[in-house]
């Protein structure tokens, strides 16, 4: 392969999709670290496409890329990119309002039904009798993530675009008018541009580059499965969440999943789950349903990256010429993505603006300013 125009480093859906929808009009080289594509986020997420996720502009995004889950590009895909769920929103009665106000946020984006006690019970019947309320998206997504990470490959391979992995970087310096990377083998790549798509460990890279970090914040979230009692529709059951930010769980390859929707800081590093939020979700799931959680079968944690203010960091660093942020994309990485990666084609590759509702200065990294660092 001729050098590359774009470097993009970092093999999550962030950098995977960004660099597919880049090698339509560039030459695109993506570095990833470990040996397989998607494996610290990723690869450990929920994966539903849902509204009761982040605020009005991670809804936007997520609107701007449902067509592409609903009808995928030619060729991306031999296998269905996810398959439709039921997103219920669950309260008590002292939790209405929250509620209340959650439907109003949500309402511009998805077609919802409010439910009383019969209707929250009849979609999902595990639920305690104290669940009152609830708000109903029938039209919700259940992703499929690796489905979506080999699309984004095949796209990028078949426009002649290149995939290392096992390439963790060691040094990024500036050579002449290019970044030029090399990893810990010794292997040195360079281009005119470089995407930073390193998720938990994008700051590490721009500091290697000499680029201000922009503080980012990586977050443990744990998930556990176990069974669910016997008899249970488990084909029909939603993907069920609490208003606040306490539990939600579906089902998952025959048991049910269950997450404390816990976010503990935490260093870039190949997650694992702690006892502690794996005794809490098994607690919640107790305390919200009338399931009695036995033998945990599974357990995993994955880290979720934010900015300060918890909106995704797209676009070119101020300060370094041809060094661009794609980063923070928190836990909505895969639901957005289709739509965050024509952002950053559009900002690189200078093709039309495909985002909407959503401006540039949303996603602009100069927005924490160098006073962050």
């Amino acid at each position: 392969m001729s050098a590359p125009d774009v470097l993009v480093v970092g093999g999550g859906i962030a950098g995977l999709s960004a660099a597919a929808a880049l090698s339509e009009h560039a030459r695109v080289t993506l570095l990833e670290a470990e040996e397989q594509i998607g494996f610290h986020s990723s690869g450990r997420s929920a994966t539903m496409l849902h509204f009761a996720l982040g605020d009005r502009l991670v809804r936007a995004l997520t609107l701007a890329s449902r067509p592409f889950f609903d009808n995928p590009a030619e060729g991306f895909t031999d296998v269905p990119l996810g398959h439709r769920k039921p997103l219920l929103v669950h309260a008590r009665d002292d939790e209405q309002a929250a509620l209340d106000a959650l439907h109003c946020e949500i309402a511009p984006f998805a077609t919802l039904e409010r439910l009383d006690a019969a209707g929250v019970h009849a979609l999902c019947p595990l639920l305690k009798d104290d669940a009152r309320h609830g708000i109903a998206d029938l039209n919700a997504i259940r992703l499929d993530p690796h489905a979506l990470l080999q699309g984004n490959v095949r796209r990028l391979r078949r426009n002649g675009g290149e995939l290392r992995t096992g390439a963790r970087v060691a040094q990024v310096e500036r050579d002449g008018s290019a970044w030029a990377v090399i990893t810990e083998k010794g292997d040195r790549v360079s281009a005119p541009v470089l995407v930073n798509a390193a998720g938990a460990w994008a700051d590490v890279v721009a500091r290697l580059a000499g680029v201000t970090p922009l503080g980012l914040e990586p977050k443990r979230r744990t998930i556990i499965t176990f069974d669910a009692p016997p008899g249970t529709d488990l084909e029909h059951l939603p993907f069920a969440k609490t208003v606040g930010e306490e539990l939600y769980f579906a089902p998952e390859s025959g048991r049910l999943f269950a997450s404390p929707m816990d976010e503990v800081a935490s260093e870039p590093t190949d997650a694992q789950p702690d006892e502690y939020e794996v005794a809490l979700a098994a607690h919640r799931m107790e305390e919200r349903t009338t399931v009695k959680v036995g033998q945990i079968h599974s357990k995993w944690a994955g880290l979720r990256t934010f900015t300060r203010d918890r909106h995704p960091a797209v676009g070119f660093a101020s300060e370094k010429e041809g060094f661009f942020w794609l980063a923070g994309q928190g836990g909505f990485g895969l639901q957005t993505s289709p739509a965050i990666a024509a952002i950053a084609a559009s900002l690189i590759a200078g093709n039309p603006w495909p985002g909407g509702d959503v401006s540039a200065e949303q996603l602009s990294p100069g927005r924490f300013g160098p006073q962050h660092a």
